[in-house]
């Protein structure tokens, strides 16, 4: 079990269609949760799965500590994947392949790899007889790319006992290696942006496609979303952000040089010098000769901590007088200090794997689901660990085309998480 399973655990995982359009349409995560379930009851773990709607599934359990801590650890990932189009991949996206050294599929970063490490970590302790420390909650949800509205949220809301003495939380996008020339850098994710995604409406005045008309809805929208898109947000350097920089050796003068050095990485956290706002979406009219009265468009919003009301007051002004916004989903944005006994036992974790790497806070551009977890009062990091080779655009494989990871990377991050446990 353990690192010996982790691959087979994650191309299972890969091979159960969990896709998620947000539509509450498509297959749902039961059969996902179902094998979790399975995997963990094989080990003598309860657990139990909560559907929030049909097929909307989420699994919980609990593993007893020694009793050393009585404060809880969650251990979360999420069961959904964003959809793909098959015919761009070179692999079928559910086939779980191993090529090129890789496990290929969606969901092999995000975040059915961090999935089957918590399963082999958990299989191969209890297999072999190895207590935790504290109590460690395992938390599997359903609805992550959707904002967490059947999963997360659901769950913090209608069962918030499962989390019952619960304080510290690790889950996805946190822990990955970054080499800089001689250096490795392992990014754990100490803050995250908040989210506001909008739509934006316009009303104006229908007509004939042929005649005058100064209340285009569809002007005033398009003129409004092109202010959005093309506004340039100023520089706001979060403390995590510095701290960050600061271990790049940056001037902090001119952050977006040192982010530079990142290669690929860079779209990731470049995006967190600054809010942003990018428009997704626009709908309006039924017939080309028909000015519509109403036209809408939705803004994907990203404040970072300690700035959201700079953040909405800007896009307010943007939007001009004819347009108006309501929320599609607002979460807060997070941040935690880098420093305490739970970094300091990811950050030795790391440290006895790969002797070389440092370990270094950094600030994610999405979300995940601590922000609903973090109505409780969770404090809590990104920490999947994976030690990457330099060459793999591993920012680009989150939604993209040819998702895979490296199997070697899951083995070190089962390795990893084990001592981790052992530490905290």
């Amino acid at each position: 079990m353990g690192e010996d399973e982790v691959v087979e655990l994650c191309r299972d995982l890969i091979r159960i269609d969990s896709r998620n359009a947000g539509d509450n349409a498509g297959p749902g995560e039961r059969a996902a949760a179902e094998f979790v379930a399975g995997k963990l009851a094989e080990v003598g773990v309860e657990a139990t799965i909560l559907e929030s709607d049909r097929k909307r599934a989420n699994v919980v359990a609990r593993i007893e500590g020694t009793g050393e801590s009585g404060e809880a650890l969650l251990l979360h990932g999420h069961l959904d994947v964003v959809p793909f189009d098959a015919a761009d991949w070179r692999v079928h996206p559910l086939s779980g392949e191993v090529a090129d050294g890789c496990v290929w599929g969606r969901g092999a970063v995000d975040m059915k790899d961090m999935d089957a490490m918590i399963l082999a970590v958990v299989r191969k302790r209890l297999s072999e007889g190895r207590p935790v420390r504290r109590d460690v909650v395992l938390v599997f949800t359903a609805d992550e790319e959707a904002g967490g509205d059947y999963g997360a949220k659901f769950l913090v809301g209608k069962h918030p006992e499962v989390f019952e003495g619960v304080t510290e939380a690790i889950g996805e996008v946190g822990g990955f290696s970054v080499t800089m020339g001689d250096r490795r850098l392992y990014l754990i994710e100490a803050a995250e942006k908040g989210m506001a995604w909008m739509r934006l409406t316009a009303k104006g005045r229908a007509g004939h496609g042929s005649m005058l008309n100064a209340e285009n809805a569809v002007t005033e929208l398009a003129e409004a979303v092109g202010r959005i898109g093309r506004h340039q947000w100023p520089v706001r350097l979060t403390p995590t952000v510095t701290r960050l920089l600061e271990e790049l050796g940056a001037d902090l003068d001119r952050p977006e040089e040192a982010v530079a050095q990142l290669g690929p990485l860079a779209r990731m956290i470049g995006a967190v010098l600054r809010n942003t706002a990018n428009p997704t979406m626009l709908t309006a009219g039924y017939k080309t000769n028909v000015i519509p009265q109403t036209a809408e468009a939705v803004i994907d919003g990203r404040f970072l901590p300690g700035h959201e009301e700079e953040f909405l007051a800007t896009v307010d002004d943007l939007l001009g007088p004819n347009v108006t916004r309501e929320f599609v989903q607002h979460q807060a944005a997070l941040e935690f200090a880098f420093e305490g006994p739970l970094v300091q036992a990811m950050a030795r974790a790391l440290a006895e794997e790969d002797p070389e790497g440092l370990a270094v806070p950094y600030t994610l551009s999405g979300g995940t689901d601590l922000k609903s977890f973090n109505r409780l009062g969770i404090k809590g990091y990104g920490f999947a660990p994976l030690r990457l080779p330099p060459e793999l655009d591993f920012s680009g494989m989150f939604h993209g085309v040819d998702e895979r990871v490296p199997v070697d990377s899951l083995r070190f991050g089962v390795r990893v998480l084990d001592r981790f446990l052992d530490l905290c």
